[in-house]
């Protein structure tokens, strides 16, 4: 059994789930940090037919997470002290794991006027307006004033409204053929390179989540260069997946879309030389119905916690393009130190030997929309533990009183 934590571990618990578990290779066990993925959507408050506080919790812990911090387009939108607090109260009544909410950027995440970032400061463990981005940049340079002065990060979702055109996949070779509509990637890194501008100005804390292009990339590679306090994410679809490889189900219809094999070497690279800080998930459970409308007509977003792990250890470490170390910083350390979540007595064990084929319907999330739907893969999660307690154990939600 290795271990790559920091940290103590109880003995009992990881016997425990040794115990229960009916085959696999001592040899394989690993005991990793808790992983931390900064970009989840969990619906509630406002969209609990999708995910819940409870359900989406589960569902990290399921695929080895500690700590989630969750987007803001809820209902109603956190955007001031008792809307956020309306999540606050569910997050203490059902979550299993540490969840750590965004404020939104602007009221109502419309663009227009800042939300309550004072009042929220030692609520939100950022602000953001993901699912949009800040189209003016008045308000952005307004946004990262604001956050600079309360030593906090902005995170964005980057995205040129004018340059979407009614796209909903990337605009590249599969579109092109299939007669649909594309998604430039300029929408994306267009904005990147104002927000660079912005930052740099303001000296803010700036995180660019879910990038997909290259350009994307090489303008984050050089904002670092020239001193700009910037990080970013990427997500495992878009580092295993291209354009051609899509198939016209909702379950390949995520924002940003998956783009070109170009883009794809281009995050490898970023993955491989530090450009790309962490990998998150982007976890976004829509209902049956609101996914089986095909690229066109499906709601953008897919699940992706309770697989992460095992796709990134199939894809990038057993293949040999980075380490199991480097693997562990871009899902636990790195995010942990951006965003100040601390690990504490948390981890999760895994077998790594153990080959298994990715079925929705055994999820714990509400959620059953993956591109990684069928695929085999190596690295199940056997147990996972919260600040000393186990919270999921072969796949089951834990009785404490049981352990």
């Amino acid at each position: 059994m290795k271990s790559y934590t920091k940290f103590s571990i109880n003995e009992h618990l990881v016997r425990a789930a040794l115990s229960d578990s009916t085959v696999f290779d001592i040899d394989n066990i690993v005991i990793l940090p808790g992983f931390c993925d900064v970009h989840v959507h969990f619906r509630e408050p406002g969209f609990s037919y999708k995910e819940t506080i409870k359900t989406g919790s589960a569902s990290g812990a399921n695929g080895g997470y500690t700590d989630v911090c969750t987007m803001p387009n809820l209902n109603p939108v956190p955007d001031s002290v008792q809307n956020i607090q309306k999540q606050l109260d569910i997050i203490k009544s059902d979550a299993i794991i540490g969840v750590h909410p965004y404020a939104s950027i602007t009221v109502n995440q419309e663009g227009e006027a800042l939300s309550d970032f004072e009042g929220m400061k030692d609520l939100a463990i950022a602000y953001s307006d993901d699912g949009r981005g800040v189209q003016s940049e008045e308000m952005m340079e307004k946004a990262m004033q604001g956050a600079r002065a309360l030593d906090k990060i902005i995170v964005a979702h980057c995205e040129i409204n004018d340059l979407l055109r009614g796209g909903y996949i990337h605009d590249g070779e599969y579109c092109a053929l299939n007669g649909m509509k594309g998604i430039c990637s300029e929408s994306e890194w267009g904005q990147i390179k104002r927000d660079i501008e912005i930052a740099k100005r303001t000296k803010c804390k700036y995180h660019v989540c879910h990038i997909s292009t290259k350009e994307s990339v090489e303008l984050i590679r050089q904002a670092k260069k020239d001193g700009v306090d910037i990080t970013c994410e990427t997500a495992p679809h878009y580092l295993v997946f291209n354009d051609m490889m899509l198939k016209d189900e909702g379950r390949f219809k995520m924002n940003p879309p998956i783009r070109s094999e170009q883009d794809r070497l281009a995050l490898i690279e970023g993955i491989k030389d530090g450009t790309i800080d962490m990998i998150a998930t982007d976890h976004a459970p829509h209902s049956d119905e609101e996914k089986s409308q095909g690229l066109k007509g499906s709601k953008m977003g897919v699940v992706g916690l309770e697989c992460a792990f095992s796709v990134m250890y199939t894809y990038l470490v057993k293949t040999g393009v980075i380490t199991m170390e480097r693997l562990i910083e871009l899902m636990c350390y790195n995010p942990r130190r951006r965003f100040g979540i601390e690990l504490g007595e948390s981890y999760t064990v895994f077998d790594l030997g153990k080959k298994y084929t990715v079925n929705p319907d055994e999820f714990l999330t509400m959620g059953r929309h993956t591109p990684f739907d069928g695929y085999e893969l190596f690295g199940e999660c056997l147990l996972t533990v919260k600040n000393g307690k186990a919270v999921v154990k072969n796949h089951k939600i834990v009785d404490y009183n049981e352990v």
